[in-house]
């Protein structure tokens, strides 16, 4: 008994005769009439009775019209739902990502990737870089954003791409700064400002840079992340060097309203992110697209924010 025997038995149930069966089939007649006949062969069951050119199913044909029938429909329903996934038009995302992209970046991103794509489920967690570095390593989810400090290290459950840029100075909009295109840390020596935890990289570098201009690098306020630190910036009581998807974050939700502007900022101080993916679970065609356009995104992005007012 295969898929064909039972697509053909069923038609004839449907229709009540072979010769209508052929003609919804576009099969001619001795065919569907040697299918049934093998069916029945294979069954080592009569499912009609012959009266005439009538065909009469017996009690077991009914019995073997509703198992085909759920047979059939699930195989009908798998093969949509492959075409579905082949095409990316549907299936399940587990994104994990740091604060300061899952705070607008993502979501915006997110909105624009499934906009025409109905049936796309997705799941974001908020993590930090750390904890997104380790639950793509379970293998838990499908695509991870963090930075790259956390990459160190021999034994990686992940694949990783990475992507380099450059912090930016953030300023109050009517800081006397703001006019200039370009803010060294000797501009702002002895200014207050704000910065990463001195644990993050980030902090060590920008000390540097400023060791560098021999400036003095006075804080203020330190955060784990850069975006609680924009409203102590719009107050004008810091300036802050912070990464540029923090910054693109800040004038995307911002909009007209922004009160802080960017500017490139020197001696150059490095940011960089990761995109990760499990490397023990392969990636869904869906997952693969995803990861494609948020490359994208994030180099648009990067670009868009460092551009001048």
């Amino acid at each position: 008994m295969n898929l064909q025997q039972l697509a053909t038995f069923r038609e004839i149930m449907k229709s009540g005769s072979v010769s209508q069966a052929a003609r919804n089939l576009h099969r001619t007649q001795p065919a569907v009439s040697a299918s049934l006949k093998t069916l029945e062969e294979d069954l080592g069951l009569a499912l009609f009775l012959r009266e005439g050119r009538r065909l009469v199913p017996v009690p077991e044909a009914q019995y073997l019209l509703a198992e085909a029938s759920e047979v059939l429909d699930r195989l009908s329903v798998a093969e949509q739902n492959l075409t579905a996934l082949r095409d990316r038009r549907t299936g399940r995302l587990r994104v994990v990502a740091m604060p300061g992209p899952s705070a607008y970046l993502l979501p915006e991103f997110i909105s624009s990737f499934i906009a025409d794509r109905p049936e796309v489920q997705v799941s974001v967690a908020t993590r930090s870089s750390l904890q997104v570095r380790n639950l793509i390593s379970a293998q838990g989810f499908d695509v991870g954003f963090c930075d790259l400090e956390v990459l160190e290290g021999p034994d990686r459950l992940f694949f990783n791409e990475d992507i380099s840029s450059y912090c930016l100075c953030a300023l109050p909009c009517d800081h006397p700064l703001a006019a200039q295109t370009i803010v060294t840390a000797r501009d702002l020596d002895g200014h207050p400002m704000g910065a990463l935890q001195p644990t993050h990289s980030t902090f060590a570098n920008t000390q540097a840079a400023f060791a560098s201009e021999g400036a003095d690098f006075n804080i203020r306020i330190d955060m784990q992340y850069f975006l609680p630190l924009f409203p102590f910036i719009e107050a004008g009581q810091i300036c802050a060097v912070v990464d540029v998807l923090s910054a693109y974050s800040y004038l995307r939700s911002k909009g007209d309203a922004a009160r802080i502007v960017f500017r490139a900022f020197q001696p150059d101080v490095p940011f960089g992110y990761s995109i990760l993916t499990p490397h023990q679970r392969p990636l869904s065609r869906l997952a693969e697209e995803f990861v494609t356009q948020w490359r994208s995104w994030v180099l648009h992005a990067i670009a868009r924010a460092g551009q001048p007012d």
